[in-house]
């Protein structure tokens, strides 16, 4: 899988863990697609702290995932629904997931 997904993955989990500050670093460069330079610009830091903040936080949502697991965990729940014959359940089971 391309590591941008699965970054976007880990956050969508793990997000909430993170600071407002490392929150908003993240989307503006996953979400909004805004370079380095451009978050540096936006909040008046460099481009080298812009970096750091973007590589620690994602060394946190991988830590996060290797405690946790739920991202794995959902995978495995997903492969096994498809492999029960009553689709009506597994349907109504993947809601709560």
């Amino acid at each position: 899988m391309d590591k941008k997904l699965y970054l976007v993955n880990l956050y969508d989990y793990y997000g909430v863990l993170l600071t407002e500050k490392q929150q908003q670093y993240f989307e503006n460069y996953y979400f909004d697609d805004l370079s380095f330079g451009e978050i540096a610009e936006n909040d008046n830091v460099s481009r080298n702290a812009v970096h750091g903040q973007l590589k620690n936080v994602e060394e946190r949502l991988q830590f996060y995932e290797k405690s946790l697991h739920l991202y794995e965990n959902r995978g495995k729940v997903l492969n096994l629904l498809s492999q029960i014959s009553e689709k009506e359940i597994a349907k109504e089971i993947e809601q709560y997931i």
